[in-house]
């Protein structure tokens, strides 16, 4: 087992994987295409001999007639003849569009560049030293092509890798490491060479040596992604790679798919204390009464059908006749998590980031207290199925580049939750006083709002617009110390 190897995250990208697929992309439409073209054809003829007199009806007496009959049987033949010959023509082109995709094509996209650029000025100095004599150019020609004829070595033969790409979790937090292996065997009888394996990390790709592999050796390689950033990669695919010293030629084969791996944005837990107004044991009391529940109100007389469970016996005792408690109804907290994710903002990037930490802390630690919850952003709704989904959603949440008006937070909020508790609006720096308060303006009247407005290396403080609670902070780790103080 070798020792782990960490992929550098500003590594070159895979372009030869790409312009691979662009030509793969384009044989199959050329395919399509012709195989379009085959069937109109055949179309187009079968109509043409359905028409052709005497074609189908004709006489019982006249296929075996006189003279006079055998002229309808070459009419009818002759459409036939064109249909066969066009139908020919088809399938030969069909032939070899299916060699040019299947045979030559793998064999010609092995030479790069640089390869087909060192074959025409060899292929153009043997020509012209052969045809005008010209010793000097023939000698170049010779000099080209031997390095030609070295790289095709290199190339040449086929391995049977049986390779298996395993990542420890997909799913990881920001500024942690995801760790993961590439096995690869020898599933043959015979003995393989050296080869190299390429495995592509979003837009990096790191290379491994693999030894020569007798029968049914293995080899394997641990692998470490840095993480510095939410983001989704795609690690894979994996790939085995042989060329020559000059970058001539290139086989490459892919051997195992890709797979996600989701970086979390960094979160902080928050305890009760911090949490503030998000914990609410007993319900936030409404005007509705009720003969069950959990706020005590008053006590009232004994009606027939009220549950005994609730009469007060000591008052009954003292005034002589059955007093029973009237409850108040009591609604569950229901929080929703705004995060204004506009462009425009934000100061800078680190600043939008530490706004989606808030916002999935905030919306974790509601998740985890199993209150109702309703996430969401300008363009899209957070999934609050499982805590896992949650997080996946905010992995993907990316800036807003168009323009909007803020209020539209604020009434989106009432839309979505009309019944909501708190409101928790995230917002950057360059988010206004003035566009806080028509959010807030916009939403049900007792619902406590906070403005969490995020600022590059800020100290925590908390002001006030009208009913809204603004508090500040630069960092993540402030997060429980300011909604602390907005819990006082």
């Amino acid at each position: 087992m070798s020792s782990e190897t960490s992929l550098p995250t500003d590594a070159a990208d895979a372009k030869a994987a790409k312009a691979q697929a662009k030509k793969r992309r384009s044989a199959v439409k050329s395919e399509a295409r012709a195989k379009a073209r085959s069937t109109r054809k055949q179309t187009r003829a079968a109509k043409r001999t359905q028409n052709a007199p005497g074609s189908v009806s004709e006489a019982p007496g006249s296929v075996s007639g006189g003279p006079g009959a055998a002229q309808p049987g070459r009419s009818a033949g002759q459409p036939g003849s064109e249909a066969e010959h066009s139908t020919g023509l088809a399938g030969l082109r069909d032939r070899a569009v299916e060699l040019w995709i299947r045979r030559i094509h793998p064999v010609l996209d092995v030479i790069s560049p640089i390869g087909w650029a060192v074959f025409g000025a060899a292929a153009a100095c043997w020509f012209i030293g052969l045809t005008l004599h010209i010793t000097e150019l023939n000698v170049i020609a010779f000099a080209l092509t031997v390095p030609l004829v070295i790289a095709a070595l290199f190339v040449l033969g086929r391995a049977s890798y049986k390779v298996t790409l395993d990542l420890q979790t997909h799913r990881v937090v920001v500024g942690t490491r995801a760790v993961g292996r590439v096995e690869v065997a020898n599933p043959t009888q015979r003995v393989i060479l050296p080869s190299r394996i390429e495995l592509a990390v979003g837009s990096a790709t790191a290379q491994f040596m693999v030894p020569k592999l007798d029968a049914g050796a293995e080899h394997e390689e641990l692998f470490a992604v840095p993480t510095k950033r939410r983001a989704v990669l795609v690690v894979g695919p994996v790939r085995s790679v042989r060329d020559d010293p000059l970058s001539l030629m290139r086989r490459q084969v892919t051997w195992a798919k890709e797979q996600e791996l989701f970086v979390h944005p960094r979160t902080v837990r928050l305890d009760e204390a911090a949490s503030g107004f998000l914990r609410d044991l007993e319900g936030t009391p409404s005007s509705d009464l009720s003969s069950s529940d959990i706020a005590f109100h008053a006590l009232r007389d004994y009606a027939p059908g009220d549950d005994r469970r609730h009469v007060h016996w000591r008052t009954t005792a003292r005034t002589g006749k059955l007093m029973v408690r009237q409850f108040e109804e009591t609604r569950r907290s229901h929080v929703v998590v705004a995060l204004d994710n506009l462009a425009e903002h934000y100061a800078s990037d680190d600043e939008f980031e530490l706004a989606v930490s808030v916002a999935a802390s905030i919306s974790g630690q509601t998740f985890r207290e199993e209150k109702e919850l309703t996430p969401f952003t300008f363009d899209e709704r957070q999934n609050t199925g499982t805590l896992r989904q949650m997080m996946d959603d905010y992995t993907v949440i990316e800036q807003f580049k168009e323009r909007a008006s803020f209020h539209e937070l604020g009434q989106k909020a009432a839309d979505l939750a009309p019944n909501a508790s708190a409101v928790m609006m995230v917002v950057g720096s360059h988010t206004t006083a003035r566009e806080l308060n028509s959010a807030a303006n916009q939403l049900p009247i007792g619902v406590m709002a906070v403005a969490i407005r995020c600022v590059d290396d800020a100290d925590v403080k908390r002001s006030a617009i009208g009913s809204l609670d603004v508090v500040t902070l630069g960092s993540l780790d402030t997060l429980a110390r300011a909604l602390r103080a907005v819990g006082r």
